[in-house]
């Protein structure tokens, strides 16, 4: 079978990552979080104190840039890739809420974009990948040969990370969870470069009615088609 590359975009909490997952895992492809990388960089600068709630020293973390080293590694013990800052897995540390509210305003920057899509372009060159993000479909992989734009009511969005973070340990409402999404959402399709949006030839994929099981055999419905050409195609009218 043909090894491509498979493109999925969507909000935050639509699921898009878990799909994102569950095909790189039946595929035996590498799974990239582009989603985590800038989440990966806007950690690094809370590490360093050049970011807070009332502070932004951009300046000094662009001079970092040079310094920041981000990988995707496999762990043996979860055979999930994980994503390393310096050397570090920082899986966990990057998913609380706390780090989430710092996202946006590193995505803006256009030198942080233009590190992080030259490591991702390097990612796909050898194809079998499956990179989810927000651009992904537009921007990153333009020639991807299946983009998918991953959706959610709002409702089973915020019920989902919410339940992540409480599964996390951290203590939030609902509605500082909803309040998070939507002023994350209104950032991602409002930023200057590279906005969400769905690719014109993207397949829509609304994850709100589906159990685990039952979205990994509706995206593969999706998915074979694109990699075994030859078997399937034939059956689609």
């Amino acid at each position: 079978m043909n090894k491509i590359i498979i493109a999925i975009d969507g909000y935050s909490s639509t699921g898009k990552s878990t799909v994102a997952r569950q095909l790189a895992d039946y595929l035996n492809y590498i799974y990239v979080d582009s989603g985590a990388m800038y989440r990966a960089v806007a950690l690094f600068a809370l590490q360093n104190n050049y970011l807070s709630k009332n502070h932004f020293d951009k300046q000094s973390l662009l001079m970092s840039l040079p310094a920041i080293k981000i990988e995707f590694k496999k762990e043996a013990k979860n055979n999930r890739a994980d994503i390393f800052l310096n050397d570090k897995n920082v899986e966990k540390e990057i998913r609380t809420m706390h780090v989430s509210d710092f996202v946006s305003p590193i995505a803006t920057l256009s030198e942080v974009r233009k590190k992080l899509v030259s490591i991702q372009h390097k990612m796909g060159i050898e194809k079998g990948i499956v990179m989810d993000g927000r651009d992904i479909g537009t921007v990153i992989m333009p020639d991807a040969e299946l983009k998918v734009f991953v959706t959610a009511t709002i409702e089973e969005r915020v019920f989902r990370r919410l339940q992540q973070l409480k599964g996390q340990g951290e203590s939030v409402t609902e509605e500082e969870v909803k309040t998070n999404l939507v002023e994350r959402d209104r950032a991602d399709a409002n930023r200057s470069a590279a906005p969400l949006k769905k690719a014109l030839n993207s397949v829509c994929f609304d994850t709100t009615n589906f159990t685990r099981e039952s979205q990994l055999e509706a995206i593969l419905s999706i998915a074979r088609p694109k990699i075994d050409p030859e078997k399937y195609l034939p059956f689609i009218q």
